[in-house]
């Protein structure tokens, strides 16, 4: 997740400490987006994932995914997302619906669903995201590489180094496009 601060109704930012008194009393709306490389009939033939440090300081590969902010709408959030972790150059292919694959919900506290969050309950709807362009990690992503499906189909994957249950929406997003 994104530790981008929120833009309140009037454009401005959240101070910190507001952001996180909201977090602590509201779920706040996600998206999880899953790059993906397509051959000329539109299987998905490549996943992107990005190497960045956990908020505990351990190095995880992840998806890309951040809030959805006030007055924008999903298309916009999901096209502003690939371009901040993946550069103004991936040219994303913004799904025609903004209807997501699944939803997941991201609790503070472990084992209350697959999905973990430390610093917030987080409510997030999952896409799968084809991109056309030239591609480059950004912000604090330190890495983007794009595996292959079978690469990801193997006993250790590079799913085994995400958290947070990333892991499970990727293999579903396979699931999804009928790749696994």
């Amino acid at each position: 997740m994104s530790n981008r601060t929120a833009v309140d109704a009037e454009g401005s930012w959240f101070e910190p400490e507001h952001i996180a008194q909201l977090r602590r009393h509201l779920p706040i709306p996600y998206l999880d987006l899953v790059p993906v490389r397509t051959d000329v009939d539109g299987a998905v033939v490549e996943v992107g994932l990005l190497l960045r440090a956990s908020g505990s300081g351990q190095i995880v590969r992840a998806i890309v995914s951040g809030r959805i902010m006030i007055h924008e709408t999903i298309r916009e959030a999901i096209s502003r997302h690939i371009e901040k972790d993946l550069g103004p150059m991936a040219m994303p292919r913004i799904p025609v619906s903004p209807v997501p694959f699944t939803v997941a919900e991201y609790f503070p506290t472990p084992g209350i669903s697959p999905f973990h969050d430390p610093r917030q309950h987080a409510i997030s709807m999952a896409y799968v995201v084809p991109v056309d362009g030239e591609t480059a990690p950004q912000e604090d992503a330190l890495e983007l590489t794009w595996f292959g499906i079978d690469e990801l189909q193997q006993e250790s994957t590079p799913l085994d180094e995400m958290s947070g249950g990333h892991d499970l929406i990727v293999r579903r997003a396979l699931a999804h496009v009928g790749a696994a």
